[in-house]
């Protein structure tokens, strides 16, 4: 599985790659705002680092605009994947811009049919909003088990990506079920590598050592 950050900080996006454990980036606009700077110039300084996969989100809701907007981004760099949204317009345009090459990540889907759909259309990823689900009383993750089914029922090469994810258990889930990527934001990240029998288990360790003759 493929772990993925769900922010526009580069401060957050260089910490992850320096350790080694990051593969791509999802942005979005009220991300993008949190960061008090031009949108383009964010997305280029991340596709700097290396990093292979960069979401970069259009505004636009109808389809012209989307096209317009999503043929500029991805000219930015070949890291780009543009965000197109779930939407009659979005579907369109994600059509039109996967057959000129581009590689486009369907976002805000909360159903299957929604799903079956992107991958119809040749989304190269579709991201499943599963903690939004969870909040209003529906359990995300039955959304990423019928996205699994469906894809390989079609053998559909568009990737799952699992969105909104909001703590460590929903990218275990998420594994588990077989989905290629999870974003999530770094306060979950962060806490992927950590568990207290580990620092436990540290700690008695240096502490025989001290024991050790030198």
């Amino acid at each position: 599985m493929e772990l993925f950050l769900d922010t526009a900080s580069l401060t957050e996006i260089r910490t992850m790659w320096d350790i080694g454990i990051l593969d791509g980036v999802t942005t979005n606009p009220s991300l993008v705002a949190k960061e008090g700077r031009k949108f383009e110039e964010i997305i280029r300084e991340i596709c700097a680092l290396g990093v292979p996969s960069v979401s970069a989100e259009v505004v636009a809701t109808d389809t012209d605009g989307m096209l317009a907007e999503g043929r500029r981004l991805r000219q930015i760099h070949p890291s780009v994947y543009v965000k197109c949204p779930m939407t009659p317009a979005g579907l369109k345009a994600t059509k039109i811009l996967a057959r000129e090459g581009t590689r486009v990540n369907m976002t805000l889907v909360f159903s299957a049919n929604q799903a079956l759909l992107a991958a119809k259309v040749g989304a190269a990823y579709v991201s499943p909003f599963i903690g939004r689900l969870d909040d209003q009383g529906q359990e995300g993750m039955d959304l990423v088990r019928e996205i699994v089914t469906i894809y390989r029922n079609y053998k559909f090469p568009t990737k799952i990506l699992v969105a909104s994810i909001r703590h460590p258990v929903h990218v275990l889930e998420a594994a588990e079920l077989g989905a290629d990527i999870a974003t999530m934001p770094f306060a979950v990240m962060e806490k992927l590598p950590n568990h207290p029998l580990t620092d436990l288990g540290l700690a008695r360790f240096l502490k025989d050592w001290e024991k050790v003759p030198k």
